[in-house]
């Protein structure tokens, strides 16, 4: 049984409302994310909806997925990418799935979530501080999947807060380069982090 799970960047056509929604806090704020539920080729494929997707596709604002334009970032995409990790650790638990004539009801919580870079790194760090240090998703593990490791996420290391997550893994983010992008110096590394807190780490090719 497989799930997909994604930010739902437009009026994807064949992706009903499933009318759930869950409340996860990003920053400092209380957000509201509504799931969207398509099945295609065996595959639950699941749509986080949420103002900070949809509003900034090419359709609306003729800008890109990542940032206004090619080499830029959006300011918010730590934010984006933390509502994200938190919606995808809800969807298995949540979502009433029943569109597989071999399987029905909620994924349930022995699970295994397969993240790609950095967008998805904060998956094992809040599957671990949020869930698993109370008792919930015990059995489930993280496989960290790196696409491009040119694009590691790394922000300024006073955003370490925003992420919500125990001082215990500051270390784990804790990065210092040569460049001058976002900031120069000290950063946090979310690719780096999904590296060390996940269970197995693979690569798409050699």
């Amino acid at each position: 049984r497989v799930m997909t799970i994604s930010p739902r960047y437009d009026q994807y056509k064949d992706a009903w409302d499933t009318s759930v929604t869950v409340e996860v806090k990003v920053g400092d704020s209380i957000e509201i994310v509504r799931f969207f539920h398509c099945y295609k080729r065996g595959v639950d494929r699941v749509f986080v909806d949420h103002p900070m997707f949809l509003e900034k596709v090419w359709g609306k604002t003729a800008s890109k997925i990542y940032g206004p334009k090619a080499g830029q970032d959006y300011l918010d995409n730590e934010l984006r990418f933390s509502l994200l990790c938190q919606a995808a650790l809800e969807a298995p638990r949540l979502l009433n799935l029943n569109c597989s004539k071999y399987f029905s009801g909620p994924y349930g919580e022995d699970v295994l979530f397969i993240t790609n870079d950095w967008h998805t790194a904060l998956i094992p760090c809040y599957l671990k501080s949020m869930y698993q240090s109370r008792g919930i998703y015990m059995n489930a593990k993280v496989a960290f999947c790196i696409h491009n490791i040119a694009y590691q996420g790394r922000f300024a290391f006073s955003d370490f807060s925003l992420l919500n997550l125990p001082d215990e893994y500051r270390s784990s983010f804790d990065f210092i380069d040569g460049y001058d992008k976002p900031v120069k110096g000290r950063k946090i590394n979310w690719m780096k982090a999904g590296i060390l807190e996940s269970h197995r780490v693979v690569t798409v090719s050699p």
